[in-house]
């Protein structure tokens, strides 16, 4: 049994790996059409929520270990890609912070994967929503206990995908559309931030690794706070602190179980997770540490503020989630890591249960909402900012949505105007002349292959499709005749002698 528990470690990649498996078999049938039918449905839940229950065994598995024998620690198992001094390893970091939050994510995603089983019934994306939840608990686990940055990054878009993949899961629908898309755009930037990091840490460091990054006390001064920055700005932006907040709210569109595990649960906490595993490269630069506190204190005034105002459940728990949340990175940036990781804990459990709850908060509690606090309803000016949301989502819009969607146009129009003109569209061509009707061209390179095969024809047509008599016919017959001339000089004898005797020479 011992033994057993020693080996286990290295299967950890199985983690990730087994939610992979169920959404591929889940994208077979639906690709061989055994999808069709409320009979279809029961399969492709009991497929996904067994797939995360093997995760959640195998994490408690290693859990045991690590109680009995101590954590396994850092663990590669073998290299992505490896170029000159760089290596990319395919590695897991197996210590107490990682295990308890990728065992809390498995737990409460296979929960999730049970209701949901019930709660989607008949819906139309009832098989791509159990897809995606797929591809996101395996990118949250990559996330959790990646080894190194560039793992940890695979999951963190894993994550992004799926999110915009679920906001937008209600696709007919033009709110649901530019809810995604919105929520896409606002956490590019952290994704910039996450890749600024990386890079410099594969410049100066030569590794991804985070022991690299985090067992490193001698870093100069400006290098580990470039190091820490870009990483901050993906922490902001994933966990939805100021200026990132807005589009939080916005990613609600999706189903209930979506986010409770999304944004209630789990995902809403990856940048608190990356705060604390880089908070001994957090520790060697203060002035990041106290904008850790600043802007977790002001993000926790913003979503309180705004909570207040809420009249329906769910706008009223992710506020109260960011309201958590930034309190998390308040705490990090003083420096009390344990009391962040066990806020983190408990945070998750207790929203991802509201929640799951929320469809049923009218009918339990039997009551409307209550008014917002009498001090706050005095100030009009307060008051009207906190249910205007303090204008940051028109901002967001302005700053981010619009420029994308304007950006988006122009594109279209340089493509449509321009580019489809120079270099033409499959299946848009037309004849270069009427009484040519197999020679079509559309643009430049299409018309001018279309003028050569044209003049090719015509040059075909001259020499060779006249018929007897042709152009081509009669060149061909008198350099007949000048051959058999020249054949015919070469039978003489003098001329073969003499042909002989200039071999002889050449010879010689």
């Amino acid at each position: 049994m011992s033994g057993l528990l020693h080996l286990l470690p290295d299967l950890v990649w199985l983690v990730p790996a087994l939610p992979l498996l169920a959404l591929l078999a889940v994208g077979a049938r639906v690709l061989l059409g055994h999808t069709q039918g409320d009979a279809a449905e029961p399969l492709t839940a009991r497929l996904c929520a067994f797939a995360a229950f093997c995760s959640l065994a195998l994490l408690l598995a290693i859990d045991v270990g690590a109680l009995l024998h101590g954590a396994p620690g850092h663990h590669v198992l073998g290299t992505w890609f490896a170029s000159g001094n760089w290596r990319g390893n395919v590695s897991f970091l197996l210590d107490p912070l990682a295990l308890s939050v990728a065992t809390l994510a498995a737990l409460i995603g296979w929960l999730t994967m049970r209701f949901s089983a019930n709660y989607l019934h008949r819906e139309a994306g009832f098989h791509r929503f159990f897809i995606v939840l797929s591809l996101f608990l395996a990118g949250i686990q990559l996330v959790f206990l990646a080894g190194n940055g560039l793992l940890a990054f695979v999951g963190w878009e894993m994550c992004g995908v799926s999110s915009f993949l679920l906001i937008g899961y209600a696709w007919q629908r033009p709110v649901a559309t530019g809810n995604a898309l919105f929520v896409f755009v606002a956490n590019r930037g952290g994704d910039a931030g996450f890749l600024l990091g990386l890079g410099f840490a594969a410049a100066w460091l030569g590794s991804f690794e985070w022991p690299a990054l985090t067992d490193n006390p001698d870093l100069p001064m400006l290098t580990a706070r470039l190091l820490a920055f870009g990483f901050v700005v993906a922490a902001f932006a994933k966990s939805a602190q100021l200026p990132f907040t807005p589009w939080i709210t916005r990613a609600l569109e999706g189903p209930t179980p979506s986010s409770a595990i999304f944004y209630g649960a789990v995902m809403v906490h990856a940048g608190v997770f990356l705060m604390l595993r880089l908070s001994p490269l957090l520790a060697q630069v203060p002035d990041l540490m106290a904008a850790l506190v600043v802007v977790g204190a002001a993000t926790a005034l913003y979503a309180w503020l705004c909570g207040l105002v809420q009249s329906d459940v769910k706008s009223a728990l992710i506020y109260a989630t960011v309201f958590q949340v930034a309190l998390m990175f308040v705490a990090i940036g003083l420096g009390w890591t344990t009391l962040a990781t066990i806020h983190l804990w408990l945070h998750a459990a207790w929203r991802a249960w509201q929640f799951l709850l929320a469809p049923s908060w009218l009918t339990l509690t039997q009551a409307a909402p209550k008014p917002a606090p009498a001090w706050l309803r005095r100030s009009q000016w307060l008051y009207t900012a906190a249910v205007e949301r303090f204008w940051l989502h028109r901002l967001g819009i302005t700053l981010l949505a619009k420029p994308t969607e304007s950006f988006a146009h122009d594109m279209h129009d340089l493509e449509e105007n321009f580019i489809d003109r120079m270099l033409g569209e499959p299946g848009r061509g037309e004849p270069l002349r009427p009484e040519r009707p197999l020679i079509v061209g559309d643009g430049l390179p299409g018309k001018a292959l279309a003028i050569v095969a044209e003049r090719l024809q015509r040059l075909e047509d001259h020499l060779a499709l006249r018929g007897r008599g042709g152009i081509g016919e009669k060149m061909l017959l008198r350099a007949g005749g000048y051959l058999r001339i020249v054949e015919h000089l070469l039978e003489q004898p003098r001329y073969l002698m003499m042909a002989v005797m200039a071999t002889f020479v050449v010879i010689l």
